[in-house]
């Protein structure tokens, strides 16, 4: 088996402030990625900006900037939210770089010479706004305007010359890809809307337009530019240097093991992409899992109804690995999430604050000034101390699989659960009442407990990497001893060596905070 592993978030279209949206799919990823780092697989996680296209140059030339200036100046901000995210990316693409340019050229001239590209003319229904296409039934009337039933946005009529893709001639090898593959849409219910989609019947795509400028030319005839999603949806080979497929990055990681994307772009994920690659004889993503829509008061955040929750402001005053819990734990992977203020509350005091935060504040309290901050060698282990370690090792494979198959919530409630399990244990077999009278058991609670917390922190680092590597820290964990295998093992402590100094992990929000 493979130890390699390539996971992608979709390129932000940097248009406007990062949004609550951009955070979730980022922070989704980057859970994924880490944890098979734990695993010890070698990982590429990719994310980028999408910067071609009608709607980035009509919103420069409102600005009156140079549409490059323009992109530079958005995708650097873009760029910054990756550091604000904590994500752990190993590359940051820009459609706009020459590398991504080389490798659209070459996917062009593949579907080329496969046959699968003619010009014709396009007439039909556009959304600027969507960069995509819709038949007369994805539209509705809306006062003097037409709107598309999914997205709400606005759709014009567009004639004009284009080049097509013959996205007909696919529809039985997506269907038959889909049969064999059941697990290439994930969850189900992406997968049955998409496979009736297609079943439904596919029309021949446009890929090419004449009306604007700002986008990659189409080889040998610049009067047209490559349709953005085209262009888009090749990051992800262009950054593992794709057209060379001797390059090592493309050798190691193509086929990407997962691409996370957000349901509203899910067509261009599951039909149009593996259909490229297919007439391209190049192979397809092993999966892509479209999740839902985060929701404010059960409505879609939007500035007219003034319920946008801002990733950033919540960050600067509560904190990212907060949020990242917060997030995570809260909304339903593959559903759509309702997130409050109240509610990212109430999760934080909860769950980090009263539960793990107060578990490792008065174990390492209680160790540094009762044992020269050492943490003390155990005797014999009593069955309370063996369940309680047995419980979560038990466990492990079970947690793997929650991972592998995108179950984020099982997996974290189940952590969440061993660390209730864990103050129950202190709470029961009270340590501190021990000093003067059982040394020996007393040393061995310890012992168990703070083997618990260590392992209960590596469970919990991709999800809120800087707090539990914050605890890891504090226990002198080596960096190679914070990974899955290292749970079993009960022997990486240094006895003679103090605890780092603790401070709060996390802070309790007040009402009025």
């Amino acid at each position: 088996m493979s130890k390699n592993f390539y996971i992608t978030t979709p390129i932000y279209y940097p248009s406007g402030n990062p949004h609550m949206g951009h955070a979730y799919s980022s922070i989704v990823a980057d859970v994924f990625a880490r944890f098979k780092r734990l695993e010890g697989y070698d990982v590429h996680f990719l994310t980028g900006t999408d910067e071609h296209g009608l709607k980035i140059q009509r919103e420069a030339e409102k600005k009156n900037k140079d549409v490059k200036i323009f992109c530079d100046e958005l995708s650097e901000k873009f760029k910054k939210l990756t550091k604000t995210l904590n994500l752990s990316n190993n590359d940051f693409i820009r459609t706009t770089e020459s590398r991504h340019h080389e490798s659209v050229k070459a996917i062009w001239n593949r579907l080329l010479e496969s046959g699968d590209i003619y010009l014709s003319k396009y007439a039909g229904w556009y959304s600027v706004s969507d960069e995509a296409y819709y038949t007369e039934d994805e539209i509705i009337q809306d006062g003097d305007k037409k709107i598309s039933k999914t997205s709400g946005s606005v759709v014009d009529w567009f004639e004009e010359e284009s080049y097509f893709f013959k996205l007909s001639a696919w529809q039985d090898k997506l269907l038959n890809h889909y049969d064999k593959n059941p697990e290439f849409i994930s969850p189900k219910s992406r997968y049955n809307e998409i496979y009736q989609f297609v079943k439904g019947g596919l029309n021949d795509l446009s890929v090419s337009r004449t009306s604007f400028k700002w986008g990659i030319p189409v080889p040998n005839d610049d009067k047209h530019i490559i349709y953005v999603w085209l262009d888009a949806l090749t990051n992800y080979i262009s950054a593992l240097n794709f057209p060379n497929t001797d390059d090592p990055l493309y050798k190691k990681f193509w086929p990407a093991n997962i691409h996370i994307i957000g349901k509203d772009i899910l067509r261009f994920h599951s039909v149009y992409w593996p259909a490229f690659l297919m007439a391209a004889k190049l192979p397809l993503p092993l999966k892509v899992f479209g999740h839902g829509w985060i929701l404010s008061d059960e409505k879609k955040m939007s500035k007219s109804l003034g319920n946008i929750l801002d990733p950033l402001e919540i960050i600067d005053k509560y904190g990212i690995d907060q949020l990242r819990y917060y997030l995570l734990k809260e909304v339903s992977l593959g559903n759509d999430g309702n997130v409050s203020m109240e509610n990212l509350k109430n999760c934080i005091n909860n769950d980090l604050a009263n539960n793990f935060g107060n578990l490792c504040q008065r174990v390492f309290s209680f160790i540094e000034k009762n044992c020269e901050g050492k943490l003390p060698k155990p005797s014999n282990l009593a069955v309370e101390d063996i369940n309680l370690i047995n419980n979560l090792v038990k466990k492990v494979p079970d947690l793997i699989n929650d991972m592998n198959r995108q179950d984020l919530n099982n997996y974290i409630k189940q952590v969440v659960e061993f660390s209730f399990e864990a103050n129950k244990y202190v709470n029961d077999l009270q340590p501190w009442a021990l000093k003067k009278t059982d040394l020996n058991r007393m040393n061995t609670i310890l012992f168990s407990i703070v083997l618990q917390i260590k392992n209960i922190s590596i469970l919990l680092s991709p999800i809120i990497p800087i707090s539990s590597n914050k605890i890891l820290d504090i226990l002198n964990l080596k960096n190679e001893d914070r990974l899955i295998n290292s749970i079993s093992d009960i022997d990486l402590f240094d006895h003679d060596k103090p605890f780092q100094k603790t401070s709060i992990l996390f802070k309790k929000i007040d009402d009025d905070n």
